[in-house]
């Protein structure tokens, strides 16, 4: 079975740094995820499997099937075309996904999927 590579960006999502004064932001009322105050901001990337432990246990949930649909080769129809949630499609490349946690407000984020497919060895090895 092919190899991958896997990195979990965080795509789209509100942090933010705790404040000089103390005080706390109403997280729901300014849109940021509780999870990533104080530690995390767009961009930021965690590698998969091993800083899965990292992350919200309700997006890890959330990124469970994708994932292990992901590592077996499968790629999803949908692409997103003129959104910013276009995919890249490459079985023997770079292959994208989006998932979204399941916090429905605007506190939500997005995580982008980012699937490396690795050499594959010689054959008879």
């Amino acid at each position: 079975m092919r190899k991958y590579k896997f990195e979990l960006e965080i795509f789209q999502g509100k942090g933010g740094k705790p404040r000089a004064d103390g005080s706390h932001p109403d997280l729901l009322k300014e849109g940021i995820c509780a999870w990533m105050y104080g530690d995390y901001e767009a961009g930021h990337r965690f590698r998969y499997p091993e800083d899965f432990g990292l992350l919200c246990p309700w997006l890890r949930d959330s990124l469970s099937g994708v994932l292990r649909a992901l590592e077996t080769g499968v790629t999803f129809p949908w692409l997103y075309p003129g959104t910013p949630y276009e995919k890249e499609i490459d079985p023997d490349g770079v292959t994208t996904e989006y998932v979204r946690c399941p916090d429905p407000t605007s506190s939500g984020i997005v995580i982008k999927i980012i699937r490396t497919a690795l050499p594959e060895p010689p054959s008879g090895d």
